[in-house]
């Protein structure tokens, strides 16, 4: 556990403190420049014939534009939103494969503060969507009293519903990401830290569950980029259907 609250490299990480720069902190660093470098590589001699490094790029956004954004949304509401859902799926699954990558060895998203920033960053967008839209009060209106339930059931359900808008979506973006990259990371810290221990500190035949630990530690390292993967999908997807809650005259 110690891997998610490493010493501080420089300043203060020490609860309370107002600033100190950590490991993780050095690793979304160096996740931020290599992202923006691998886009900028990919983008920066732009044909009408892509190459391949153009050709990857423009998959990942035609796949952020079609399957989410304008799938959820439709092609003509998805377009203020594309560049926000493009950022957030790209800079989530480069901090996800940072736990997989040598001499990083840990995502970026497996702390909480960058994926509780990135979740307020979809609430505070679908709150001003919906204002935008609808105005203050028929906003509320249509995300706290659902038509067609009876009027003493209010009292039950607009309690729920205010938790659902303003709390409970940006906490299960949250906690979603935050756990899963904690669960890979200590699952990968195990197999490997197994194979250490049986193979430099086993006795006799001990030694033999080595390779076994080894190999569960490459499956789980190939599952761990295929999760890395699948939560950027997911929190993109998820904050283009809560876009599209708050775009709705009805949900």
């Amino acid at each position: 556990m110690g891997d998610f609250f490493p010493a501080g490299i420089f300043g203060d990480v020490s609860t309370g403190s107002w600033f100190g720069f950590d490991r993780i902190m050095m690793v979304r660093l160096i996740v931020v420049v290599l992202l923006l470098l691998l886009l900028w590589l990919g983008t920066r001699k732009a044909t009408l014939i892509p190459g391949r490094g153009q050709n990857i790029v423009e998959m990942g956004l035609d796949f952020v534009r079609v399957q989410i954004a304008e799938q959820i949304l439709g092609k003509e509401r998805a377009k203020p939103y594309i560049a926000m859902l493009t950022t957030i799926f790209f800079a989530v699954l480069a901090m996800n494969l940072a736990g997989v990558i040598p001499f990083l060895n840990i995502a970026g998203t497996s702390r909480v503060g960058l994926p509780l920033v990135l979740a307020l960053w979809v609430l505070v967008t679908y709150l001003a969507a919906g204002v935008k839209k609808h105005g203050v009060g028929k906003y509320l209106m249509t995300q706290l009293f659902p038509p067609g339930v009876p009027w003493p059931a209010y009292v039950l359900i607009t309690p729920i519903e205010a938790l659902q808008v303003f709390i409970l979506r940006p906490a299960t973006l949250t906690v979603r990401l935050l756990a899963n990259m904690m669960a890979g990371h200590l699952m990968l810290a195990l197999t490997f830290a197994a194979t250490h221990f049986l193979l430099l500190e086993g006795g006799g035949l001990v030694k033999l569950a080595a390779p076994l630990t080894f190999a569960g530690g490459i499956f789980v390292t190939l599952f761990e980029v295929f999760v890395a993967v699948l939560q950027a999908y997911i929190f993109a997807l998820l904050a283009s259907i809560y876009l599209n809650f708050a775009l709705e005259e009805e949900h």
